[in-house]
């Protein structure tokens, strides 16, 4: 009888021990397949920040912001007070506040999407400092050539009112900060409108060639960027337009727009 007793109990305590076992087994597995699992989910974090025009708000991305996160993208979505500093100082702030943000998000790539002077802060931030993360740059209505329309308006004193220091800086000249960039050595798609709004007619027919009522097409190019566009729409409203986005989104996912055909 004590036997079986103590047949019995030195059994259960070894079937104890192997359940034990095998639970502490199950739990290391499980700590181990959810590390893997979130370093994964960590090496393909991919941020974009969005960089609005001169004169606009962070309101004015919100439509490719939007379409960003429903892509799986993390976005940083900046305000910056485009009429109040030269480029220069813009560059440091739009562009640091942004990579504050995405880097707070632990990402592993960042890009970029521009419209017009958000395009050459981003230019200017790259021509002086490196970003190890950086993946890909879409640039939408860019005066990467400059502006003729500054050029003729920059010494009227409702044009220094609306467009402020950096507006100034957006000619062709010698003193033009988009000349004095060089080319780009980074993934770029440029993305180009050639029609016009009817407030922007006038400026449009100063203009000897297409545009997109505010920049020339061929000014909107720039060295050794790798894909480039010219789709149907005016510079005030390009960034909101369907195909533009979709083509923002190509040019993230594969380094080249969708051209037809």
């Amino acid at each position: 009888m004590y036997f079986l007793i103590f047949s019995s109990t030195l059994i259960a305590l070894r079937m104890s021990r192997f359940y034990l076992s095998a639970i502490l087994l199950s739990a290391a597995l499980s700590i181990s397949t959810s590390a893997l699992s979130d370093d994964s989910v960590a090496e393909d974090k991919q941020c974009v920040i969005l960089l609005h025009g001169l004169a606009r708000t962070s309101n004015s991305m919100d439509r490719m912001e939007q379409a960003l996160l429903d892509a799986g993208y993390y976005t940083v979505n900046v305000d910056y007070p485009s009429r109040t500093m030269k480029i220069q100082d813009l560059a440091t702030l739009a562009v640091k506040q942004g990579l504050d943000g995405c880097e707070s998000k632990g990402a592993s790539d960042i890009h970029f999407v521009t419209h017009s002077l958000g395009g050459i802060l981003v230019r200017y931030y790259l021509a002086k400092n490196e970003l190890k993360q950086l993946g890909r740059v879409v640039q939408l209505a860019p005066p990467n050539q400059g502006s003729l329309i500054v050029d003729k308006f920059r010494h009227e004193q409702w044009f220094q009112w609306l467009t402020g220091p950096a507006g100034q800086q957006l000619g062709t000249g010698k003193d033009g900060i988009p000349g004095q960039l060089g080319g780009v050595d980074y993934p770029t798609g440029v993305i180009a409108g050639n029609e016009h709004s009817p407030i922007d007619n006038w400026m449009a027919e100063m203009l000897p060639g297409d545009s997109d009522g505010k920049v020339l097409v061929e000014r909107a190019k720039v060295e050794g960027m790798s894909d480039f566009i010219i789709l149907p729409y005016t510079h005030i409203t390009i960034m909101k337009q369907d195909q533009v986005i979709k083509q923002s989104l190509y040019f993230l996912n594969t380094g080249s727009f969708n051209h037809p055909g």
